[in-house]
């Protein structure tokens, strides 16, 4: 595995008065050369100003969140990440990588979660470059590797857990543990992409629904889940009720109630607070007992 070096380049302003001065000086010497006859130091001159041309090409620029993997004749020989003018060996190759916080939200993938029901699922990754050699030369495109691997990790994701729970407080899902998914997901590109030399800040589900194909049916179970838990919660809620209604009755000696006529009043009791329409109230003007 190829590990990132600093590339050690010299200043470029300096350098570059230093190649200006020296490319007016050589120029003057080919001129006052020729002006006398000596073709010895013409042809020296002229070598002397190639030479300092080639040289220019050495001048390269870092911006700022910018690195320049640098190799020579095939071997790489380091990376300049410091921003400003630089001079290097001319003969070498230098690749700019970005060192800035990139981000991009995955295609709508159709895949079956841990129930096999088909869903559709998204997510948005944020990352960026820390290690540029591995960048450069341990994958053959890092930009076109984080999309794959991130779709690749986001369909392992999406397979291991269902979309929802339904009921289930044990058991994490897509819908509703999305704090736990994304932790999940993040954690798993940064085993796939350590290799590459990225780092991902972020990973998060952007887009999550059924499939259209059972969407409706899907809806429908979703919409008897919450009606059976309302339910369930107004249930809970009357029997609290009748039992303090009773409670209060046999304390205050109301009326005494034997058990027929206690049933009796915790089924009256049920049925209005648990009907989904006003109860109608009758009155009895004669003996409970007729």
């Amino acid at each position: 595995m190829i590990r990132e070096r600093e590339l050690g380049a010299l200043r470029g302003l300096p350098a570059l008065l230093v190649l200006l001065l020296s490319l007016f000086a050589a120029t003057w010497g080919v001129v006052k050369s020729i002006q006398n006859h000596q073709p010895a130091l013409v042809v020296l001159s002229i070598i002397g100003v190639g030479v300092l041309l080639v040289c220019f090409s050495g001048l390269f620029v870092v911006n700022p969140n910018e690195a320049r993997v640098a190799t020579l004749f095939g071997r790489y020989i380091g990376t300049e990440k410091r921003a400003g003018l630089w001079l290097t060996n001319p003969f070498t190759q230098r690749q700019r990588i970005s060192l800035r916080v990139r981000n991009f939200e995955t295609a709508r993938l159709k895949v079956n979660d841990a129930n096999s029901n088909p869903i559709e699922i998204a997510a948005i990754m944020v990352w960026k470059v820390i290690e540029t050699a591995e960048a450069a030369f341990e994958v053959d495109n890092y930009e076109e590797y984080v999309k794959v691997q991130s779709e690749a990790a986001l369909r392992t994701l999406a397979t291991r857990h269902p979309y929802d729970a339904h009921g289930e407080e044990q058991v994490v899902a897509l819908s509703t543990h999305i704090d736990e998914v994304s932790k999940g997901l993040a954690e798993a590109l940064r085993d796939r992409l350590a290799k590459a030399g990225v780092e991902v800040i972020e990973a998060r589900i952007s887009h999550l629904a059924y499939a259209p194909e059972i969407a409706a049916a899907m809806l429908r179970r979703q919409q008897a889940s919450a009606i059976i838990a309302a339910r369930r919660k107004i249930v809970e809620g009357a029997v609290g009720m009748v039992e303090n209604a009773l409670e209060l009755l046999s304390q205050k000696q109301v009326v005494v109630l034997d058990e027929e006529r206690r049933a009796q009043m915790v089924s009256n009791l049920l049925v209005v607070l648990c009907s989904d329409r006003d109860a109608q109230p009758v009155v009895n003007a004669g003996t409970i007992y007729a």
